[in-house]
């Protein structure tokens, strides 16, 4: 039995280009865009001397710049979950960093692989893309379920501050030194912003629609109407903060619920794949006789086509909406 290495070598070169933009994002800034670090961001930034006008400044161009360029083409995929990760590089260079990436697995696959340089370019090219978009896209997620679980923690908090006589701008204020990111950052900015006189409110209300989170929206429609009608904002939201529990409660139990449905959708929709590679792996000419014929070619693109069918329609199946 012969036994090809090809498919074992592009797996290792896409993994290696996934731990490439991790190692190049944390040398070029460092433990301060940590999402897991005590101390936020906002505070590492100003603990190095910066003035707090300049790192709000810095940090709202972080947190725009990707959608300011959605319009241009290809890159109006990656900018919406970019903004989500709250991705530090810029457009420009993330761009560069995909074409980067895509000359190291061109060159990755020159040297381990035989396949003629037509697919070893367009291999290459999807890698690098596609490397930093499943990275963008991880980032994303992971900030936004940080976000989520931090949120009532941080309204318990203000609502302590606000009981013991403390305005509700201290009390964002108390959030954005007391709370790690990503938390800590956004509400050091919105404390930063109200201090150079913006509304409260509206900055909530941006960075609802920023982060596209419902429970930021009920923060910023309470703080809205506490400051139009009156009422007791620490009881208000100290509702709020129950009402944010018991909606992160029910999302984990409909998560353990469904877990066994998803894994086996990504077992099926994954399984046809694997098929195919281990049987390269183990029997490399298998398809040789199959691939002199004039419908090899487009059996491949019909099978390819009902396999991202089955993806589909197997996310929408285990997608449950609460």
């Amino acid at each position: 039995m012969q036994i090809s290495a090809a498919p074992i070598i592009y797996g290792l070169i896409f993994f290696a280009v996934l731990l490439l933009v991790e190692g190049v994002y944390l040398t070029v800034f460092g433990k301060s865009i940590s999402l897991n670090n005590r101390v936020n961001r906002r505070l590492a930034l100003m603990e190095k001397g910066e003035s707090r006008e300049k790192v709000l400044e810095q940090l709202r161009k972080e947190m725009g710049q990707h959608m300011a360029v959605k319009g241009i083409p290809l890159y109006s995929l990656l900018a919406e979950k970019a903004q989500k990760a709250n991705i530090a590089f810029t457009p420009r260079q993330l761009v560069m960093l995909m074409v980067a990436l895509s000359g190291f697995a061109y060159v990755g696959l020159t040297i381990g692989t035989s396949a003629a340089t037509p697919i070893r370019a367009v291999v290459a090219v999807a890698m690098g893309f596609g490397g930093v978009y499943l990275w963008v896209a991880n980032k994303a997620k992971k900030r936004i379920s940080l976000l989520e679980e931090q949120l009532p923690d941080a309204v318990e908090l203000m609502v302590r501050s606000l009981r013991v006589g403390h305005p509700f701008s201290a009390a964002v204020s108390i959030v954005a030194k007391e709370v790690p990111d990503p938390l800590g950052t956004e509400m050091g900015m919105i404390s930063d912003e109200a201090a150079y006189g913006r509304d409260i409110s509206d900055s909530l209300k941006e960075l609802a629609e920023r982060m596209d989170m419902q429970d930021l929206r009920f923060l910023a429609v309470a703080v809205t109407i506490q400051q139009q009608s009156g009422g007791n904002l620490a009881e208000i939201l100290e509702g709020l903060s129950k009402v944010i529990r018991a909606r992160f409660k029910l999302f984990r139990r409909v998560r353990a619920i469904t877990a066994e449905a998803k894994w086996s959708g990504m077992f099926l929709s994954g399984f046809p794949i694997a098929a195919i590679v281990m049987i390269n792996v183990l029997q490399p000419h298998y398809y040789d006789e199959a691939m002199q014929t004039p419908y090899f070619i487009p059996a491949c693109l019909v099978v390819g086509v009902f396999l991202i069918v089955n993806v589909i329609f197997m996310k929408m199946m285990v997608n449950i909406k609460v």
